[in-house]
């Protein structure tokens, strides 16, 4: 299916389904349309406009957004798509609403920079930013809205729109990702439509507009805040505004809005102080400081900190270059483009650009703060306090509450000039004061002094412009033209198209008479992808096959960052090409392949949060693998590689277990592995669990070294839980009724049909009994397990505990209490553990109490005794033979063999509760009524060929010996019983 197909398919199954999931192929739609296939923008354009209407607000806010993504992809659709995002800036949703202000911050920038690239801008192009104009006064007009969203957005988009409409100086603090930003000082003065004298004075009136928003009395907390915050940014970002930045804060601090409750008014002042300190910190600051450091001083801020916050002084020539972008300057620029040189002072009056609203009330502070300061003695200052007192509300406001501090420095000189400023402030803003009125007529006398001298000099300045058209040269209008200017001036106001629908008006090529600038784009032909691939592929390898001569000449390591700079930039075939470079021999281009393994690293990293592994991921694969496939690796740089790599990635793992389990290669392997659990912390989890999967691996080498790595590890505080938990839960596996996949290397777990057999038993105790003999406490898990087990996999149990069992040792807490609290289910399992121990070494005391106990209390099970037999009281064995007898003959021959001391064959000497004549005796005088005669006669045949071959009783060799025994024991005038064996019969 191609690319179209797949859009088309997309759209009809949006028309047809809920909100949900057509925003989610409403945005895969945008994704195929405007990245992988620009081409198809164009041809589905107005399917997607289409759902602007949609009832789902999330929708209509999609389409805002593809709007915005669409123009940024291709400028020309602006003149298709701006009359509907004008359509939906009015729609009946507050969400709606706010989602096309904050689109059209962006494409006010990008409709501005579109036109001024634009050589020649067509009728189209001049309805298009007729129609932006119009939305833009929309949006300011939106900052008198009843709802507080959408008059936050509307502040923000005000603060965009003064810091585009007016010039970028070299003091601006501009933020990087506004770098590439537009700004008024990037649009040509002499553009053919836009006109900079128009943008400019639209920049100050959003500031005007802003500024009288900011002081209004019945402003909200949260729009009052943003004010303050966008106010800094043009303060920082435009200088030449500071000024009235200042004063303003200076006004609200003097006018707190009345509505505000107590907590707000505490985050409005905590606010300000955030935003003065900023401001001061900017150089220009320097001429305020007295103003902001007063303030700040108001707001509670020590004057250690201020002092801390506040720049070096500037040098004096950088005040020159902020003044180069006012108005009067521009003006003042224009006569060096003429070329009459008499009576070049002539336009020196214009260079004073005339006094804005705001500096005028700046101005007229300073004067009434002046006229106020020699009259502010006590006397007039209590009498002032007296009448107030009169106008004091019964309640004490909760503004002032919160913003008053005590007057530290009271009656001096400083103070009372502060106090001055304070009340010129409030004089000033009700409109009265000496200082409004002084600067009022100084203003009239300056609008007088223009009026004569633009009628004096209009006939010249007309002169002066003439020859700049004959040049074919763009001007800007400044005053009363010829005849011919005014009967052409009606001529550039056009009635605003539909700017949906095209037109086929356009421009006469030539009209303007300028001639054509030299494109270097115009004389060549650009390379195909091919061709750019082709001589892309050729350098590199002429890179790559310098090595020799570069390295003579001691410059490899530019060489090497060169390459891995170009290298990283490019992906397929080149990338491949360098890393097979490298293997080819990687000890000596080692340096390369570590400089492009971090090169990699750090282009990931430069492309957060969005970035991806997966070039990074390649190459450390890519060199892994081609060093495990070296025959011989003796000076570890794998392991160099594996320790040095920013990032291990889940395929290089693969490939370390890979290593691991060659068996050439094992201890190397571990070596480095156990390296990486050690020094990499925050995943060391991760490659413990490699380690323990290779812990049962059908290799023998490779599962004993792994063993013995993880032995060692298991001393170590923070990895013995994690080891631990992995072992049982292994060995927890063996109460499945058949063996999950997970041990056929199955990723999930999951039962197959196999039975379970010695080495799927085995392979899931390797780990378990490793373990057991340093931690005895995991015996009682295993006794656990084997409750639950079937028969196979018991019987697979008692054949693997030996060694771990025997070097846990019979003295082992942990095994003394298993048998004495000896789990039901789990007697086999015990009573392999008393055989394993006992088997060549006599019973300890301790054990031989625990087995008693055990036989008495819980488990009556004649068996139990037979491991400790030895250990046993004499009556305790006579009794127990008539129970002993009847057991299987194999086990009744163990049974003798014990009690007659040819068990233990390692030297250990042990004492017989019985002799053999005992034993006999014991025998002969069991009752027939506790054991059945054919058990008893069994037995003292089994007893008398002990009696025979055993080697501590020589006397026991003789018939007669035993006849002797049995008369010794026989009363004179006893009957013969029944079972009774006469010497006769021996």
């Amino acid at each position: 299916m191609t690319t179209s197909e797949r859009v088309v398919d997309l759209l009809n199954q949006a028309a047809l389904i809920s909100a949900d999931e057509k925003l989610t192929i409403l945005k895969q739609v945008q994704e195929l349309i405007i990245n992988k296939d620009p081409s198809l923008l164009d041809n589905f354009l107005d399917e997607m406009i289409a759902f602007q209407t949609d009832k789902s607000i999330e929708i209509r806010k999609f389409v805002i957004g593809f709007i915005e993504e669409a123009c940024k992809r291709d400028n020309e659709l602006l003149l298709r798509l701006i009359a509907n995002l004008n359509m939906l800036l009015k729609d009946e949703g507050v969400n709606v609403v706010k989602k096309a202000i904050l689109t059209l911050t962006q494409l006010y920038k990008v409709t501005l920079q579109w036109l001024v690239r634009s050589k020649t801008v067509s009728e189209r192009q001049e309805a298009c930013w007729d129609l932006v104009t119009q939305m833009k006064g929309d949006v300011l007009a939106l900052l008198d809205s009843e709802n507080d969203g959408i008059r936050t957005h509307a502040i923000k988009f005000t603060e965009s729109l003064i810091i585009t409409l007016s010039a970028r100086t070299s003091d601006s603090d501009i933020p990087k990702r506004q770098e590439s930003d537009i700004s008024l000082d990037k649009v040509p003065k002499d553009h053919s439509y836009i006109r900079y004298d128009v943008l400019s004075e639209e920049g100050k009136l959003a500031l005007e507009k802003l500024l009288k928003f900011m002081i209004h009395p019945a402003i909200s907390s949260i729009n009052l805040t943003t004010v303050l915050g966008s106010l800094a940014t043009v303060a920082r970002q435009r200088p030449m505004f500071m000024s009235e930045v200042v004063q303003a804060y200076e006004t609200l601090h003097a006018n707190l809005p009345p509505t505000l409750a107590k907590s707000q008014v505490s985050s409005v002042r905590k606010n300000l102080k955030l935003h003065l300190v900023s401001v001061l910190k900017h150089p220009c600051s320097l001429e305020f400081q007295g103003q902001i450091s007063t303030l700040l001083l108001d707001l509670g801020m020590p004057q250690s900190e201020i002092t801390r916050s506040t720049p070096a002084p500037r040098e004096p020539r950088k005040r020159t270059r902020q003044e180069q972008y006012t108005e009067g300057k521009k003006v003042k620029m224009e006569p060096a483009l003429m070329e009459d040189d008499d009576d070049k002072e002539e336009p020196a009056p214009l260079a004073v650009p005339k006094p804005t609203t705001v500096p005028v009330a700046q101005s007229a502070i300073d004067l009434t703060a002046e006229f106020l300061h020699p009259l502010l003695n006590p006397e007039n200052v209590a009498n002032l306090v007296l009448i107030s007192m009169v106008y004091l509300p019964d309640v004490m406001p909760a503004s002032f509450q919160a913003t008053y501090t005590p007057v530290e420095s009271a009656g001096t000189d400083a103070q009372i000039k502060h106090l001055a400023r304070l009340m010129a402030t409030q004089i000033t803003a009700a409109g009265m004061g000496p200082g409004l009125e002084q600067c009022k007529a100084r203003e009239n006398d300056a609008g007088k002094d223009d009026v004569d001298d633009e009628s004096g000099s209009k006939d010249h300045l007309i002169k002066r412009k003439i020859p700049t058209v004959m040049m074919g040269q763009a001007i800007s209008v400044v005053g009363g033209y010829t005849e011919k200017a005014e009967e052409t001036a009606p001529a550039a106001v056009k009635r605003l198209p539909e700017p949906i629908l095209p037109t086929t008006q356009t421009k006469l090529a030539g009209t303007s008479g300028r001639k054509k600038v030299f494109r270097l784009s115009d004389v060549i032909q650009p390379l195909s992808e091919s061709q750019i691939e082709a001589l892309t592929s050729k350098a590199i390898k002429r890179i790559l096959h310098s090595e020799k001569a570069i390295a003579q000449s001691g410059m490899s390591h530019v060489r090497v960052k060169l390459l891995t700079r170009l290298v990283t930039q490019f992906d397929g075939m080149m990338k491949d090409d360098v890393l097979k470079f490298v293997l080819e021999d990687i000890r000596a281009r080692s340096d390369l392949a570590f400089s492009l393994l971090y090169q990699e690293y750090n282009t990931y990293l430069s492309q957060l949060p969005s970035g991806l592994l997966d070039s990074y991921d390649h190459c450390l694969y890519t060199l892994l693998s081609g060093l495990q496939e070296k025959p011989e690796q003796k000076d570890g740089l794998f392991t160099k590689l594996v320790l040095e790599a920013p990032v291990i990635t889940e395929s290089a793992l693969e490939v370390i277990r890979r290593y691991c389990e060659d068996e050439s290669r094992v201890y190397l392997g571990m070596t480095t592995l156990k390296e990486l659990i050690v020094k990499r912390p925050s995943r060391q989890f991760q490659y413990l669990h490699v380690l323990l999967d290779l812990s049962s691996h059908e290799k023998e080498k490779v599962r004993t070294t792994a063993l013995a790595f993880l032995k060692r590890m298991y001393e170590k505080d923070h990895l013995r839980d994690y080891i631990e938990k992995f072992a049982l839960n292994y060995m927890q596996l063996l109460v499945h009724p058949n063996p999950p996949s997970l041990l056929f290397g199955a990723d999930k777990d999951t039962e197959v049909a196999a039975p379970w057999t010695e080495d799927t038993v085995r392979q899931c105790l390797f780990l378990y009994l490793s373990l057991l003999p340093l931690n005895h406490q995991l015996v009682h898990e295993l006794a656990s397990v084997y409750t639950e087990a079937i028969a196979d996999i018991k019987r697979s149990v008692l054949r693997a505990i030996e060694q771990p069992i025997r070097g846990m040792g019979m003295n082992s807490p942990e095994l003394l209490l298993l048998v004495e609290n000896c789990p039901k289910g789990a007697e086999t399992l015990v009573t392999r553990c008393l055989h394993i121990l006992t088997d060549k070494v006599p019973p300890s005391p301790e054990l031989v109490e625990r087995v008693r106990d055990l036989y008495h209390k819980r488990v009556p099970d004649v068996r139990f005794l037979i491991p400790v037999i030895n250990g046993l009281e004499k009556s305790e064995v006579i009794q127990a033979l008539p129970k002993l007898i009847k057991l299987n003959p194999i086990v009744v021959k163990e049974v003798f063999n014990r009690l007659l001391g040819t068990q233990h064959s390692e030297g250990s000497s042990t004492v017989s509760p019985l002799t053999p004549g005992d034993l006999l005796i014991a025998l002969h005088n069991i009752d027939s009524n506790k054991c059945d005669m054919k058990s008893i006669i069994k037995g003292q045949f089994a007893a008398n060929g002990f009696c025979v071959v055993c080697p501590g009783e020589q006397q026991a060799h003789i018939p007669t010996s035993i006849m002797t025994v049995l008369e010794g024991e026989k009363k004179p005038d006893e009957p013969v019983r029944e079972n009774e064996v006469l010497p006769d019969d021996i």
